[in-house]
């Protein structure tokens, strides 16, 4: 199992880098993930999406389906690509703590 260090915490992540406890996920180990989804900075477009994915994710308990999300946010899929490189599913859920989606997003 891997583990993410931030600020002195140690995380533990699964084999694909998802926290393993999306309820430690905070915004400096978002900042600390975001550079392995090929995102060196988040802007204030990438918080827009991530607080989403962890609302949503709070109030459903899953990642949103991708027609919800682009719906939602008013991205459009160009956009989420060019905000997280690897994805929605991948890399905005990974950034945003949550469970590495199945089926969804």
């Amino acid at each position: 199992m891997a583990e993410l260090v931030v600020n002195g915490v140690s995380y533990e992540l699964d084999e694909d880098g998802f926290l393993e406890d999306a309820s430690v996920w905070n915004e400096d180990v978002a900042r600390a993930l975001a550079p392995n989804e090929d995102v060196p900075e988040l802007t204030e477009e990438h918080w827009k999406m991530i607080n989403y994915l962890r609302d949503y994710y709070d109030q459903y308990g899953v990642a949103p389906m991708v027609r919800k999300l682009l719906k939602d946010t008013g991205y459009t899929q160009k956009t989420i690509y060019e905000l997280f490189p690897t994805g929605p599913g991948k890399g905005a859920c990974k950034i945003a703590g949550l469970p590495k989606p199945t089926g969804c997003v």
